[in-house]
């Protein structure tokens, strides 16, 4: 037997829309960018196309994100889809893990491409974007990049975040 939970307007308190959102299975993904601090990034839940032509995404960041400076200052970001097994990336993005700030960032298993924002060398999808735009919406930047690269590693699986918990996609 199933349940279900309802609530109507003046009854949606934050835990119900989170608990709401995170029903909805998403890419593991982290936003990156490179400024006069060094590189930065964030693991970023709320990412999705605007258009295809030109091709252009959205990224939701928190405003307390140390990381949303970096990308406002350097015109830029990377949306890097990580692949099955990377758990402990994502959660040192998520300020979860033990590495901080650029010791995240290891030489071997980071890149660039053409803005120059750091990739992860095994992600499932790359877009490198030149940032177009920032909203600000109550706690939250929507910021809008138009892709400039792409990189799709097709033998790649990704890894999944679903009701708060990191899942092998399995096809």
């Amino acid at each position: 037997m199933s349940s279900s939970i309802r609530k109507t307007r003046n009854l949606i308190d934050i835990g119900s829309f989170w608990m709401a959102i995170g029903h909805r299975p998403s890419g593991t993904t982290v936003v990156t960018a490179v400024g006069s601090n060094g590189p930065a990034g964030l693991l970023a839940l709320s990412t999705t196309h605007v258009t295809a032509d030109p091709p252009t995404m959205l990224v939701s960041i928190d405003k307390k994100t140390t990381a949303l400076e970096t990308v406002k200052e350097s015109n830029h970001f990377a949306i890097n889809i990580l692949p099955v097994g990377t758990e402990n990336l994502a959660n040192s993005f998520s300020g979860k893990g033990k590495l901080k700030g650029s010791d995240r960032f290891d030489p071997k298993l980071w890149t660039k491409m053409t803005t120059g924002a750091p990739i992860y060398n095994n992600s499932v999808v790359v877009m490198d974007c030149e940032l177009e735009e920032v909203i600000e919406r109550n706690n939250t930047s929507i910021v809008i990049g138009r892709v400039v690269d792409l990189l799709i590693n097709q033998d790649n699986k990704p890894l999944l975040f679903y009701k708060g918990k990191y899942i092998p996609f399995k096809t």
